[in-house]
């Protein structure tokens, strides 16, 4: 799965087409990226900010194109994203199974959660892999390295038990 796959697609899609005429100002600000492994379904959202309205709005791709309008909850103004999205998935995939062997984890992934964004001028990806046994993982990708920079594994019990001390 390649994320230029789907943005090609929304481009031509006749709703997008609209928004961006009626919206010259826009830019991509984020995507989301949902791969579940188990139903081998995927979902993408191309999150695009209206700069003088302070607005999000998200086009949501699954089976079919939905333009979602999303809360700016602190009004801030979030960076532009590239358009270079050549991001492919399978390799992104392949990194992660290859630290967990690394990291010794016999677990199988059920569900890759990824979000692009920008900050500080530069672009990464963090993500949650939801994986066999109850267990995830937090990620931060580096795009211009391709590779991992922060890796770290959960239990779902751990986080309940935090939950439950803050209580």
């Amino acid at each position: 799965m390649n994320l230029q796959f789907y943005f090609e697609k929304l481009q031509s899609h006749e709703e997008f087409k609209n928004f961006k005429r009626e919206n010259s100002k826009a830019y991509l600000s984020s995507v989301f990226i949902s791969i579940d492994k188990e139903k081998s379904n995927n979902d993408v959202h191309f999150d695009f900010f209206l700069p003088e309205k302070k607005e999000i709005i998200s086009f949501q791709m699954n089976d079919e194109i939905k333009k979602i309008p999303l809360e700016n909850f602190n009004n801030s103004i979030l960076e532009k994203i590239s358009k270079n999205l050549d991001i492919d998935f399978d390799k992104i995939e392949s990194l992660i199974l290859e630290r967990m062997e690394k990291e010794k984890m016999k677990n199988k992934i059920q569900k890759i959660i990824l979000s692009l964004q920008k900050n500080s001028e530069k672009e990464f990806l963090s993500g949650t892999i939801f994986i066999s046994m109850l267990g995830l993982i937090k990620i931060i990708f580096d795009l211009e390295k391709m590779e991992i920079v922060d890796f770290e594994k959960k239990s779902i019990m751990d986080i309940l038990n935090i939950v439950k001390k803050k209580s």
